[in-house]
């Protein structure tokens, strides 16, 4: 066959994936995916296999509704690191049981691919309709390895994807309040989405900024209150940020053996794991230690290096934005795409199955 040949047949499958009985295909593999994403997961279930972190979702969840501590050491760590809204939120869901959590989380988890997909075309093209098939395609099958890796750990990172999308939409159809709470929802999940709030404030975002504020104080403080009390809820708090917000020589948060690692690929754990010695490999056990350090700098030194480069990727991002009266729906969607990269960069702990985003 020749190039021209090649060329022909290139087009022809443009048009046939193009068409609106291609879109329907498109539509019937993702079904096909989640569902067989899904029913794996279900099937280990059932079959006794490991379920990973579903196991800790329902435990937690059924320590809720008996009222008991969320937040203790186990083995030295939390077991449970999550904001404690995020616990509320797993309390309802263990009412279904084991298997009904499982069931739930990972419709949950198809809804929010689904979501992640039409949100980020509607960035991408600026309609709700692309019309290259190729913008829903391709996203999801550079990561689909991730996607895969959120069904199988029971991780909410499509979850935080979606609802993250879905308020850069809301703040480009001006919007502000509905985004303001879609990420403090999200930070309500997992508690690193709340940086966005330096870029709302540098956009002079401020009723959104102030949505975030309020509603993330709501979650935090007002909705556990009717199921765990006032004082609870503010033990609570407390016992999450102690143990959480905690950034040591040894490791972040509850992660002292990954934190280095190759696991995380943060700005925070590259730096420590290139400029100290410290094991790269210290997760896996038994083993032999790795160290891939380039120098051995302290403690206080690597972290004004964090600092100093953190600061330079905001003065380059900053210097690319355009200014708001030049800003468009293609402008926006590469200005948000970039925000998301230097949140998952800066967050202290970024494992894999956060990358999809």
């Amino acid at each position: 066959m020749n190039n021209s040949d090649g060329k022909r047949g290139w087009a022809a499958f443009n048009r046939r994936l193009n068409s609106p009985p291609g879109f329907r295909i498109l539509i019937v593999i993702f079904v096909v995916a989640a569902i067989v994403f899904s029913g794996v997961r279900l099937l280990h279930y059932f079959r006794g296999r490991s379920i990973m972190d579903y196991k800790l979702w329902y435990e937690t969840g059924k320590r809720v509704l008996a009222g008991q501590e969320i937040f203790f050491l186990h083995f030295g760590k939390y077991d449970f690191m999550y904001p404690p809204p995020c616990a509320i939120f797993l309390g309802g869901a263990s009412l279904l049981g084991q298997a009904g959590l499982i069931l739930l989380f990972v419709a949950i988890n198809s809804a929010a691919w689904f979501a992640s997909v039409q949100l980020a075309v509607v960035l991408a093209a600026g309609e709700s309709r692309a019309k290259s098939a190729w913008l829903y395609l391709m996203p999801s099958l550079l990561v689909i390895v991730y996607i895969w890796s959120s069904y199988h750990l029971g991780q909410s990172s499509l979850v935080l994807l979606a609802l993250m999308l879905g308020a850069f939409v809301l703040l480009r159809t001006k919007r502000q309040i509905s985004a303001g709470a879609l990420i403090a929802l999200a930070a309500a999940i997992k508690a690193f989405p709340a940086m966005v709030i330096i870029y709302l404030i540098y956009r002079r975002y401020w009723k959104a900024t102030v949505s975030l504020v309020v509603a993330l104080v709501f979650l935090l403080l007002v909705f556990p209150a009717p199921f765990r009390g006032w004082e609870r809820t503010w033990h609570d708090l407390k016992q999450w940020s102690v143990g959480m917000l905690k950034y040591t020589p040894v490791g972040v948060a509850q992660r002292p053996m990954r934190s280095y690692t190759w696991k995380n690929q943060s700005l925070v754990g590259v730096s420590n794991r290139l400029l100290r010695h410290v094991d790269a490999d210290a997760a896996s056990s038994p083993h032999e230690p790795i160290y891939v350090n380039v120098a051995d700098l302290k403690f206080a030194t690597v972290n004004a290096i964090i600092i100093t480069v953190a600061l330079a990727l905001g003065i380059l991002f900053i210097a690319a934005m355009p200014r708001r009266a030049m800003r468009t729906a293609e402008s926006d969607a590469l200005e948000f795409s970039l925000l998301v990269l230097m949140v998952l960069m800066v967050t202290p702990l970024s494992f894999g199955y956060l990358l999809r985003s």
